[in-house]
C-alpha cells in the first residue's frame, strides 16, 4: 500500500501506537508468554473523532530484544504494509493477516495479542475451554474462555476463527485449536493484559484438576462479578487490579 497522506495529529497517533506496541512485547517476555520470536502484539491506530483505518504490528522473525518504535510495522486493515515508512522494508508477522481481519470485523477492537504460554496452548491442544471456576476469571472474562477452530496460518482463517467465537461474547481471549491463545482489547495494552490473565487462568484451573473437579461458580455469581469489575471496581483509574 503507498503511503496515505498523513497529517500532524495522525502522525502522533501513529508514532504513540508505535512505541506501545514495541514497549508492550516486552511485557510478553517478562510475563514468560512467549519464546524466541513467536507471539505477536498489534494496535489499531485512532485519531481523534474516528479510525484511520491503520493498524502497527510486529516484524517477522525479530528477536524481542531488537524491537523499537521505528521497526514496528504500519499496515492497512487489509493487512498490506504501508510503503515507505519505517519499518516497511521487513516482512510483517506471519498472524497479520489475523490481526487486519479481527480490526475490519470488530470495531471496537484496539489491541490484538498472540502468544505462545504454556498452559493456555496446552489447553487449546486438547480442544477444551477453560471453565469458570475462579473469581478471576469471572472477573476478566465472565465466563469460561472459549476455544475457536484450528485454522492455518498465513491467510485470515485464524482471524475468522477469532471473530466467530468472540463476537458477542464476553471473554477477550479464544484458544484457537491446536495453536494458543488470542486476546482482543480496547488497546494494545488491555489485550496484552487479556494474554496475561488467561494464561494465569490456564495455569490456575489446571492445577487445580490435578487434585479433582473444580468447584463450579453460579452462573448469577459469574454474572454479578463480571458487572462488578467491569463498570465499578476501578473506575476512576486507567487499569483495573
Amino acid at each position: 500500500m503507498a503511503s496515505p497522506d498523513v497529517d500532524s495529529a495522525l502522525q502522533a497517533s501513529i508514532d504513540a501506537v508505535r512505541s506501545d506496541v514495541a514497549a508492550l512485547h516486552g511485557e510478553l517476555v517478562r510475563y514468560g508468554l512467549v519464546v524466541w520470536t513467536g507471539g505477536n502484539v498489534s494496535g489499531r491506530v485512532r485519531r481523534e473523532g474516528d479510525g484511520a483505518d491503520l493498524f502497527v504490528i510486529k516484524p517477522s522473525g525479530v528477536g524481542y530484544d531488537e524491537l523499537t518504535p521505528e521497526n514496528m510495522i504500519l499496515c492497512d486493515l487489509d493487512g498490506n504494509v504501508v510503503a515507505g515508512t519505517p519499518g516497511s522494508d521487513r516482512s510483517p508477522s506471519s498472524d497479520t493477516a489475523a490481526h487486519a481481519y479481527v480490526y475490519r470485523n470488530m470495531p471496537e477492537v484496539g489491541g490484538v495479542v498472540h502468544t505462545h504460554s504454556d498452559y493456555a496452548v496446552a489447553w487449546a491442544a486438547r480442544g477444551e475451554e477453560i471453565p469458570c471456576v475462579i473469581t478471576a476469571m469471572a472477573d476478566e472474562f465472565g465466563g469460561p474462555i472459549p476455544v475457536g477452530p484450528f485454522a492455518i496460518i498465513g491467510d485470515d482463517s485464524i482471524g475468522r476463527g477469532i471473530v466467530d467465537t468472540l463476537r458477542g461474547h464476553r471473554s477477550r481471549a479464544v484458544l484457537m485449536r491446536n495453536h494458543g491463545p488470542f486476546t482482543i482489547g480496547v488497546n494494545a495494552k488491555d489485550a496484552v493484559k487479556a494474554a496475561v490473565m488467561c494464561e494465569d487462568a490456564a495455569r490456575t484451573v489446571h492445577l487445580a484438576r490435578q487434585g479433582g473437579e473444580p468447584a463450579p461458580i453460579p452462573q448469577e455469581a459469574i454474572d454479578a462479578l463480571y458487572h462488578r469489575y467491569q463498570n465499578v471496581y476501578g473506575q476512576n483509574t486507567d487499569d483495573r487490579r
